[in-house]
């Protein structure tokens, strides 16, 4: 007879972990210390679990295991940026970041194994898509990266679409800033969308974590021929979405845009972001393209930046040129891919 496969603590509410260990026949109470073990003390096994019986320490073997994984490589940039590569618990693969910036320490998660949006710059995209992560494997990356405990903020950048896997990225935010768990700020949390319009609505009433847009053209047609998402859910809909939000309670909201050489980075595209975002309380990230294989897009000069930046900074929208970081081990914004690895 086939064994039943055993469930993960890691990912499980507080009332998930109570009614299981209820079930099992443990007193109610040891849902909390379990759950103090998983999300507070790190623990990776049950049997560090020392203030519970050693009898109900067996039973709960039985039928759980904390569900943690450790990854499989870990490659170091000359920045100091690392990468690392988990296995999931299907047998796919994603990767995760770590990227330094003097006192903090930012943790890129992935939120599926590939993706199916088809960015016409991102290597993710072009891989395609094998999945949605579960909670659990999303918190892993967390978990398990090594200097986890440093880790000072959470951006979900990484592979894929976060609000194409809304319900499991949810959920572990959520524990993420649990009272239980390790009670983070929601300030610490930024998710990356490129405009998943159902979704982002739930995600504005159902969370207070930073918000950051994928823009990367003002222009509908243009930003159609770089991002497919544009035919169905266009940009300046999402835009009048979050015109009419509120954000004045220290949500923060940015746009990310990555710069193409000839493509979008002119005077006439900088006019258009900045007439695009009148009355609205945003920053906007200007991202150097990292080139990948089998595109003809292009980095912009470093002197076009520049100007885009200064342009906007100008029409008082705080505009940033974000330090790259992590090419030299394909860890930079859009070249995480997995396709090998299959």
């Amino acid at each position: 007879m086939e064994q039943e496969q055993k469930r993960y603590l890691l990912g499980m509410t507080l009332p998930e972990i109570t009614e299981a260990v209820v079930e099992l026949g443990l007193p109610r109470f040891a849902g909390k210390q379990v759950a103090d073990w998983v999300y507070v003390k790190r623990v990776r096994g049950i049997d560090e679990m020392t203030n519970i019986s050693l009898k109900n320490r067996e039973f709960l073997s039985e039928k759980f295991e904390v569900g943690r994984s450790e990854p499989l490589d870990i490659q170091t940039s000359v920045d100091g940026t690392r990468k690392m590569l988990f296995k999931t618990n299907n047998g796919q693969f994603i990767e995760t970041v770590t990227i330094p910036d003097r006192e903090r320490l930012t943790l890129c998660v992935s939120s599926q194994v590939g993706c199916r949006m088809g960015c016409d710059f991102c290597l993710t995209g072009k891989q395609g898509f094998q999945g949605n992560l579960t909670a659990t494997e999303i918190l892993n990356q967390l978990y398990s990266t090594p200097d986890s405990e440093a880790i000072t903020n959470l951006v979900v950048m990484g592979m894929g679409e976060p609000l194409d896997n809304y319900e499991n990225v949810q959920k572990a935010l959520e524990l993420l800033q649990a009272e239980y768990g390790l009670a983070w700020s929601p300030r610490r949390i930024t998710l990356s969308t490129i405009g998943h319009r159902t979704n982002l609505k739930r995600f504005l009433h159902e969370s207070k974590c930073h918000l950051a847009i994928s823009l990367h053209n003002p222009f509908s047609e243009e930003r159609l021929a770089l991002m497919p998402i544009e035919k169905s859910m266009p940009a300046a809909s999402v835009i009048e979405m979050l015109r009419e939000h509120d954000w004045s309670k220290q949500r923060r909201l940015s746009f990310e845009f990555i710069l193409f050489d000839g493509v979008n980075d002119s005077p006439l595209h900088a006019r258009e972001l900045a007439k695009l975002f009148e009355g609205i309380s945003c920053r906007v990230n200007l991202i150097r393209f990292h080139v990948i294989p089998n595109s003809d897009l292009r980095p912009s000069p470093e002197a076009n930046m520049i100007k885009f930046r200064d342009f906007l900074n100008a029409k008082g929208i705080t505009c940033t040129i974000r330090a790259s970081k992590g090419e030299d081990i394909l860890a930079a914004c859009g070249m995480l891919s997995t396709a090998h690895k299959r």
